[in-house]
């Protein structure tokens, strides 16, 4: 049965993260709370002018192994997990010398800090904490008598606790706390397995874990009735979960996967070469370009599917400026994110009070490695992220005719934006801009003519008299297994392809695209996005 309200008379503190401690230590020093702690925290607490123990004092031991060995001792564990009111165990502290912790506030070792900034094998080794996860679990097993805090966010939640109920804790306090407690540490554990298992290059360790940190409590899933959270893996990659959120409504579900599929394709595109824009829709880009600045490339990308746009969500791989400010505020738009924004930019994004404007810092890699998670019945597919870029991909020409200096350009940039459309894809592109695409469809063929189909009503919509779609040319994210789908481009006017090759039907299908004249690439990667 859960105890109501306990007392703190003694509070143990070892933290990395003293971030609020001295006046979060003074507090419950008021309370009458008596204070032990270790090294550096103990050093923060003396300092502040606070009447603190070294935990030293009551094992009888003192810090041994460079401060490995500290709290590992019956004396502190003894403490935390000793059962109140229990006859057999008080009658072992009597025996032993142990007095009762009732509180207990830990951060760990900042691992996951270490190894974002890229530091050495043998530091990451050393951030490993393994006294303060023990008392973690200690203190949490044992939530009927003992409060744990392990986030400095929780200080005054523990603090108004004490001084609500005269310096006592209660029992749903005391659970919710050893519930976060446990989640940190698993969390804190899985970072280190998973990078164990990259350092040893294990594609497949026997155990895999992950975790994440809330970022938000979400209105709903995909749908009203489903319920949602959004969570940071602590995974050290520039996006949408480590984006500083300038203006706008809180992000939804739909929002942050759209967002993501947007700012993970225009990464791929170098800033330091080209500006580009990518407009997505349902995590399908429904729009991108690259130009000589950004408000150029939103007007391209824009004029590929306006109508798909409309409630889109638009990333930039440069500083958002005013000129692709005030292009894209004109229509509704859920999202806009970028690496950063000018001032002015800001100013007229803020007009529209509702649109969500992300800044993240920098661009994710897209040739950066880490691993992507699918749920399953039962379990979960892991693989690592589709880091292939197709500057690195040896081309081969297959058929008589070689593509033009311009057809070269509109392939690579092509196939880049391919690698993000669901499967089956196939994507049109002329000049540096998507002017058709295919998304999702049983079959490639399909995939063609919706692309080509799109390509004639957004010339249609711009007052041009022929389909943008003619003189373009058409990447493909995995083999044509039949002629057919390469026809159906060939018939709208493409005049070059580019595919990753591998079908059984390859000698049949390159002799089609010479029959049409047509210029044809193999990548010899396929780009499968289910």
């Amino acid at each position: 049965m859960l105890a109501d309200l306990r007392r703190a008379t003694r509070a143990l503190l070892s933290v990395s993260d003293k971030t609020g401690l001295a006046g979060f230590a003074r507090g419950l020093s008021g309370f009458g709370v008596e204070l032990v702690s270790t090294g550096g925290t103990r050093k923060a607490l003396a300092g502040a002018g606070l009447p603190v123990r070294d935990v030293s004092d009551l094992t009888g031991f003192p810090e041994l192994l460079d401060g490995r060995v500290k709290t590992l001792h019956p004396k502190v564990h003894g403490g935390l997990l000793a059962i109140r009111e229990n006859p057999e165990h008080e009658a072992a502290m009597r025996a032993h010398g142990i007095t009762p912790i009732d509180l207990l506030v830990v951060n760990l070792y900042p691992f996951e800090a270490t190894v974002e900034r890229g530091a050495s094998f043998a530091d990451c080794i050393e951030n490993i904490d393994i006294g303060g996860p023990a008392m973690i679990r200690s203190a949490a097993k044992n939530y009927n008598d003992v409060a744990v805090v392990v986030d400095p966010e929780d200080y005054p939640k523990i603090l108004g606790e004490l001084t609500a109920h005269g310096g006592c804790t209660t029992g749903k306090l005391r659970q919710e706390l050893a519930q976060k407690a446990f989640a940190r540490t698993a969390v804190y554990d899985a970072a280190i397995s998973n990078w164990l298992a990259t350092e040893m290059g294990l594609a497949a360790p026997a155990y895999r874990a992950f975790g994440g940190k809330l970022v938000s409590r979400l209105r709903y899933g995909e749908n009203p009735h489903q319920t949602a959270a959004f969570y940071a893996s602590g995974e050290p990659r520039r996006g949408v979960a480590m984006a500083r959120q300038v203006q706008g409504k809180e992000l939804s579900y739909n929002n942050v996967n759209d967002t993501d599929a947007a700012f993970e394709l225009v990464a791929e595109f170098d800033p330091a070469w080209t500006a580009a824009v990518v407009i997505v829709k349902h995590a399908n880009p429904c729009g991108a370009a690259e130009a000589a600045n950004l408000a150029e490339a939103y007007e391209l990308a824009l004029r590929c599917d306006p109508v798909s746009a409309f409630g889109g969500i638009v990333a930039l791989n440069r500083k958002l400026d005013a000129k692709a400010a005030a292009l894209i505020v004109k229509i509704f738009t859920e999202v806009i994110i970028a690496p950063a924004a000018d001032d002015a930019a800001i100013e007229i994004v803020a007009a529209k009070k509702n649109l969500r404007l992300l800044l993240t810092g920098d661009l994710p890699d897209p040739r950066g490695t880490g691993w992507t998670f699918r749920p399953v019945a039962g379990g979960f597919l892991a693989q690592i992220r589709d880091n292939a870029n197709v500057d690195d991909m040896d081309l081969r020409i297959v058929t008589k005719r070689a593509p033009n200096e311009m057809e070269w350009r509109d392939l690579k940039f092509a196939f880049r934006v391919v690698k993000h459309v669901k499967s089956n894809a196939i994507v049109y592109a002329k000049g540096g801009a998507t002017v058709g695409i295919g998304a999702g469809q049983t079959s490639r063929v399909n995939s063609a003519r919706i692309a080509a189909m799109k390509a004639a009503e957004a010339a249609r919509g711009a007052g041009l008299p022929e389909s943008l779609a003619k003189g373009s040319v058409v990447a493909s994210d995995a083999f044509f297994p039949f002629a057919d789908g390469l026809l159906a481009a060939a018939e709208a006017g493409a005049t070059a392809i580019i595919q990753p090759g591998g079908s059984m039907r390859d000698a049949e299908v390159v002799k089609a695209a010479d029959g049409a004249g047509l210029a044809m690439v193999f990548t010899g990667v396929r780009h499968f996005r289910h």
